[in-house]
């Protein structure tokens, strides 16, 4: 099977690269409820323009408070279906852990991305992980995955370099569309 012909997808952090996070003192929080939600701007169009090129386009995001207590799994699970609603995602991965739980969800660790690529018979060396912080970059980068940092990182020191950095999930999407060798669409 040649990596044109075999599935590939795209990984993707949700809060900061979906939609905004929610900043307080400089540091990104999810948003607790659907009514926070505000898709990143060109989210819709950058993730059509993907699966219109047959890459699947994956979820994979860490909701602590959830195992901290400040959140339940149900409002998560509310946001995610908002999201779901909105944008054309194939399915999403929660890891519900904090640190303390040790668990292979959690990112930096690469769970969630192994567990899809089990499930869905996917080549991760045809994939990308698109995500705005350094434990995002470092899971696709353990997975074998190619990885977009969006934005600036907030600061974070990364232990490893992204494949690349961009500004924004539309720019990642096109960049992507470039590296898969397929031409830029006509809009």
């Amino acid at each position: 099977m040649t990596a044109r012909s075999a599935k590939s997808a795209v990984f993707l952090d949700r809060d900061g690269v979906l939609n905004e996070a929610i900043l307080r003192n400089g540091k990104p929080y999810p948003p607790r409820d659907p009514d926070e939600l505000v898709i990143t701007r060109g989210a819709g169009a950058a993730l059509a323009a993907l699966k219109r090129r047959g890459f699947l386009l994956i979820v994979v995001t860490k909701q602590p408070d959830v195992g901290r207590g400040s959140a339940s799994r149900a409002d998560v699970d509310r946001i995610n279906s908002r999201l779901a609603a909105i944008l054309p995602l194939d399915t999403i991965e929660v890891c519900q852990h904090d640190d303390n739980a040790q668990c292979d969800c959690r990112k930096p660790k690469p769970g969630m991305i192994l567990r899809a690529r089990e499930r869905l018979g996917l080549d991760l060396y045809g994939s990308f992980m698109v995500g705005d912080r350094w434990r995002d970059v470092e899971a696709g980068r353990r997975a074998g995955c190619r990885t977009i940092l969006i934005g600036d990182g907030y600061g974070e020191t990364f232990p490893h370099a992204p494949t690349i950095k961009l500004a924004s999930l539309p720019e990642a999407a096109y960049w992507i569309i470039q590296q898969s060798g397929y031409p830029r669409e006509v809009t």
